[in-house]
Protein backbone atom coordinates (compact mmCIF):
# COMPACT_ATOMS: atom_id res chain seq x y z
CA UNK A 1 0.00 0.00 0.00
CA UNK A 2 2.94 2.57 1.00
CA UNK A 3 4.82 1.73 -2.56
CA UNK A 4 1.28 2.55 -4.36
CA UNK A 5 0.82 5.51 -2.29
CA UNK A 6 4.69 7.13 -2.77
CA UNK A 7 5.74 5.64 -5.82
CA UNK A 8 8.26 8.46 -6.56
CA UNK A 9 10.00 8.24 -3.27
CA UNK A 10 10.20 4.65 -3.55
CA UNK A 11 12.13 5.22 -6.85
CA UNK A 12 14.06 8.11 -5.28
CA UNK A 13 14.75 5.73 -2.55
CA UNK A 14 16.19 3.28 -4.77
CA UNK A 15 18.41 5.45 -7.06
CA UNK A 16 19.96 6.87 -3.40
CA UNK A 17 20.69 3.34 -2.78
CA UNK A 18 21.82 2.37 -6.29
CA UNK A 19 24.11 5.92 -5.94
CA UNK A 20 25.54 5.05 -2.63
CA UNK A 21 26.71 1.40 -4.03
CA UNK A 22 27.89 2.80 -6.90
CA UNK A 23 30.11 6.07 -5.43
CA UNK A 24 30.76 4.36 -1.84
CA UNK A 25 30.03 0.38 -1.34
CA UNK A 26 31.32 -1.20 -4.65
CA UNK A 27 34.73 0.82 -5.11
CA UNK A 28 35.45 0.46 -0.81
CA UNK A 29 34.42 -3.46 -0.75
CA UNK A 30 35.03 -4.98 -4.07
CA UNK A 31 39.03 -4.92 -3.68
CA UNK A 32 38.75 -6.37 -0.10
CA UNK A 33 36.38 -9.26 -1.42
CA UNK A 34 38.50 -10.00 -3.95
CA UNK A 35 41.62 -10.07 -1.51
CA UNK A 36 39.55 -12.33 1.12
CA UNK A 37 39.04 -14.90 -1.36
CA UNK A 38 42.84 -14.94 -2.30
CA UNK A 39 44.15 -14.98 0.96
CA UNK A 40 41.75 -18.35 1.29
CA UNK A 41 42.46 -19.46 -2.27
CA UNK A 42 46.29 -19.57 -2.42
CA UNK A 43 47.32 -21.21 1.24
CA UNK A 44 47.92 -17.14 3.04
CA UNK A 45 45.63 -18.01 5.58
CA UNK A 46 47.13 -21.73 6.38
CA UNK A 47 50.59 -19.82 6.23
CA UNK A 48 48.99 -17.29 9.06
CA UNK A 49 47.48 -20.56 10.83
CA UNK A 50 50.85 -22.16 11.38
CA UNK A 51 52.44 -18.53 12.67
CA UNK A 52 49.37 -17.64 14.96
CA UNK A 53 48.35 -20.93 16.03
CA UNK A 54 49.86 -20.05 19.40
CA UNK A 55 47.92 -16.70 19.88
CA UNK A 56 45.31 -17.31 18.55
CA UNK A 57 44.30 -20.65 19.99
CA UNK A 58 44.45 -19.74 24.07
CA UNK A 59 43.03 -16.02 23.68
CA UNK A 60 40.07 -16.91 21.65
CA UNK A 61 39.97 -21.02 21.37
CA UNK A 62 40.53 -20.97 17.54
CA UNK A 63 42.82 -21.95 15.19
CA UNK A 64 45.60 -19.72 13.67
CA UNK A 65 43.90 -19.97 10.39
CA UNK A 66 41.08 -18.05 11.47
CA UNK A 67 43.58 -14.59 11.86
CA UNK A 68 42.77 -14.47 8.29
CA UNK A 69 39.67 -13.16 9.12
CA UNK A 70 40.15 -10.65 12.09
CA UNK A 71 42.97 -9.32 10.01
CA UNK A 72 40.51 -8.67 6.67
CA UNK A 73 37.90 -7.36 9.40
CA UNK A 74 40.22 -4.84 10.33
CA UNK A 75 41.51 -3.98 7.09
CA UNK A 76 38.10 -4.41 4.60
CA UNK A 77 35.23 -3.49 7.07
CA UNK A 78 31.86 -4.67 6.78
CA UNK A 79 31.12 -7.72 5.61
CA UNK A 80 34.43 -8.42 4.48
CA UNK A 81 35.44 -10.84 7.70
CA UNK A 82 32.29 -12.36 7.80
CA UNK A 83 32.80 -13.34 4.22
CA UNK A 84 36.70 -14.67 5.32
CA UNK A 85 35.45 -16.34 7.94
CA UNK A 86 32.84 -18.26 5.97
CA UNK A 87 35.56 -19.05 3.50
CA UNK A 88 37.42 -20.65 5.56
CA UNK A 89 34.76 -23.06 7.06
CA UNK A 90 33.89 -23.86 3.41
CA UNK A 91 37.97 -24.72 2.61
CA UNK A 92 38.33 -26.90 5.80
CA UNK A 93 40.20 -24.22 7.70
CA UNK A 94 38.14 -23.85 10.74
CA UNK A 95 34.91 -26.04 12.17
CA UNK A 96 32.08 -24.97 12.25
CA UNK A 97 32.33 -24.35 16.02
CA UNK A 98 35.23 -22.10 15.40
CA UNK A 99 33.93 -19.85 12.78
CA UNK A 100 30.86 -19.18 14.58
CA UNK A 101 32.83 -18.36 17.74
CA UNK A 102 34.71 -16.24 14.86
CA UNK A 103 31.76 -14.26 14.28
CA UNK A 104 31.54 -12.39 17.24
CA UNK A 105 34.17 -10.35 16.29
CA UNK A 106 35.86 -10.32 13.28
CA UNK A 107 33.11 -8.52 11.53
CA UNK A 108 34.09 -4.86 12.06
CA UNK A 109 34.48 -1.35 10.53
CA UNK A 110 37.62 -0.22 8.65
CA UNK A 111 40.14 2.31 8.54
CA UNK A 112 39.05 4.02 5.43
CA UNK A 113 35.38 4.91 7.29
CA UNK A 114 36.61 5.41 10.52
CA UNK A 115 39.72 7.99 9.85
CA UNK A 116 38.12 9.58 6.60
CA UNK A 117 34.58 9.75 6.61
CA UNK A 118 34.54 9.95 10.83
CA UNK A 119 37.94 11.22 11.96
CA UNK A 120 38.00 13.22 9.26
CA UNK A 121 34.67 14.00 7.89
CA UNK A 122 32.50 14.05 11.42
CA UNK A 123 35.09 15.07 13.81
CA UNK A 124 37.36 17.61 11.60
CA UNK A 125 40.72 15.26 13.41
CA UNK A 126 42.58 12.62 11.80
CA UNK A 127 43.91 12.12 15.46
CA UNK A 128 40.11 11.50 16.38
CA UNK A 129 40.01 8.91 13.88
CA UNK A 130 42.69 7.14 14.37
CA UNK A 131 41.73 6.93 18.44
CA UNK A 132 38.43 5.53 17.13
CA UNK A 133 39.52 2.99 14.99
CA UNK A 134 42.59 2.04 18.09
CA UNK A 135 39.41 1.73 20.12
CA UNK A 136 37.47 -0.01 17.42
CA UNK A 137 39.94 -2.84 17.46
CA UNK A 138 40.39 -3.36 21.17
CA UNK A 139 36.73 -3.64 21.61
CA UNK A 140 36.29 -6.39 18.84
CA UNK A 141 39.81 -8.42 20.40
CA UNK A 142 38.44 -7.86 23.76
CA UNK A 143 34.98 -9.17 23.14
CA UNK A 144 36.53 -11.84 21.38
CA UNK A 145 38.44 -12.19 24.16
CA UNK A 146 35.74 -12.28 26.51
CA UNK A 147 33.52 -14.62 24.62
CA UNK A 148 35.92 -17.37 24.56
CA UNK A 149 36.58 -17.46 28.52
CA UNK A 150 35.50 -20.49 29.55
CA UNK A 151 35.04 -22.21 26.65
CA UNK A 152 37.09 -25.17 25.09
CA UNK A 153 38.46 -25.47 21.86
CA UNK A 154 36.55 -27.31 18.96
CA UNK A 155 36.08 -31.20 19.43
CA UNK A 156 35.37 -31.63 15.87
CA UNK A 157 37.99 -33.07 14.04
CA UNK A 158 39.86 -30.78 11.91
CA UNK A 159 39.41 -31.37 8.11
CA UNK A 160 42.25 -31.09 6.22
CA UNK A 161 42.56 -27.79 4.29
CA UNK A 162 42.51 -28.11 0.38
CA UNK A 163 45.75 -27.61 -1.55
CA UNK A 164 45.96 -24.16 -3.43
CA UNK A 165 44.28 -24.28 -6.93
CA UNK A 166 44.52 -22.56 -10.25
CA UNK A 167 42.42 -20.19 -11.62
CA UNK A 168 42.58 -18.60 -8.10
CA UNK A 169 42.07 -14.75 -9.35
CA UNK A 170 39.43 -15.23 -11.74
CA UNK A 171 37.12 -17.59 -9.11
CA UNK A 172 37.71 -14.53 -6.44
CA UNK A 173 36.55 -11.67 -9.04
CA UNK A 174 33.72 -13.98 -9.76
CA UNK A 175 33.04 -14.79 -5.82
CA UNK A 176 33.80 -10.82 -5.26
CA UNK A 177 30.70 -9.97 -8.16
CA UNK A 178 28.20 -12.30 -6.19
CA UNK A 179 28.78 -10.88 -2.81
CA UNK A 180 28.67 -7.23 -4.40
CA UNK A 181 25.47 -8.26 -5.66
CA UNK A 182 24.19 -9.98 -2.42
CA UNK A 183 24.94 -6.70 -0.36
CA UNK A 184 24.13 -3.94 -3.07
CA UNK A 185 20.60 -5.55 -3.47
CA UNK A 186 19.91 -5.10 0.30
CA UNK A 187 21.07 -1.50 0.35
CA UNK A 188 18.66 -0.86 -2.55
CA UNK A 189 16.27 -3.05 -1.35
CA UNK A 190 16.37 -0.75 2.19
CA UNK A 191 16.65 2.50 0.66
CA UNK A 192 12.83 1.88 -1.07
CA UNK A 193 11.73 0.67 2.72
CA UNK A 194 13.54 4.52 4.38
CA UNK A 195 12.03 6.07 1.52
CA UNK A 196 8.75 5.09 1.78
CA UNK A 197 8.47 5.40 5.45
CA UNK A 198 9.88 8.73 5.06
CA UNK A 199 7.10 9.59 2.54
CA UNK A 200 4.18 8.16 5.08
CA UNK A 201 5.54 10.39 7.93
CA UNK A 202 6.38 7.04 9.88
CA UNK A 203 10.03 7.97 10.26
CA UNK A 204 10.07 11.82 10.90
CA UNK A 205 7.64 10.78 14.00
CA UNK A 206 9.79 8.13 15.28
CA UNK A 207 13.22 10.28 14.71
CA UNK A 208 11.72 13.40 16.45
CA UNK A 209 10.38 11.27 19.64
CA UNK A 210 13.64 9.86 19.65
CA UNK A 211 15.21 12.99 19.93
CA UNK A 212 12.84 14.49 22.62
CA UNK A 213 13.56 11.21 24.70
CA UNK A 214 17.66 11.07 24.35
CA UNK A 215 17.89 14.84 23.32
CA UNK A 216 20.30 13.88 20.16
CA UNK A 217 19.66 16.16 17.34
CA UNK A 218 16.60 15.18 15.30
CA UNK A 219 19.14 14.44 11.98
CA UNK A 220 21.11 12.16 14.04
CA UNK A 221 18.16 10.22 15.65
CA UNK A 222 17.21 9.75 11.80
CA UNK A 223 20.79 8.69 10.59
CA UNK A 224 20.07 5.89 14.27
CA UNK A 225 16.93 4.76 12.71
CA UNK A 226 17.65 4.34 9.27
CA UNK A 227 21.47 2.93 10.27
CA UNK A 228 18.99 0.40 12.09
CA UNK A 229 17.12 -1.20 8.60
CA UNK A 230 20.79 -0.82 6.80
CA UNK A 231 23.90 0.01 8.43
CA UNK A 232 25.55 1.67 4.81
CA UNK A 233 22.31 3.80 4.45
CA UNK A 234 22.49 4.66 7.96
CA UNK A 235 26.35 6.16 7.52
Amino acid sequence: AALVAAPSQAIEGAKNGLALCGNVIIPSLFPFFVLSSLVVDLGLAAYLGRALEKVMRPLFRVGGSCAAAVAMGFVGGYPVGARTALQLYQKGMCTKTEAERLLAFCNNSGPAFLLGAAGAGVFGSAKAGILLYISHVLAALTAGFLLSCGRRGSGFERPSPLPPRSGALPAAVLAAVRNMLNVCGFVVAFGVVTGVLTAVGLLPALALDLSRLTGLEVSACRALLTGFFELEIGR
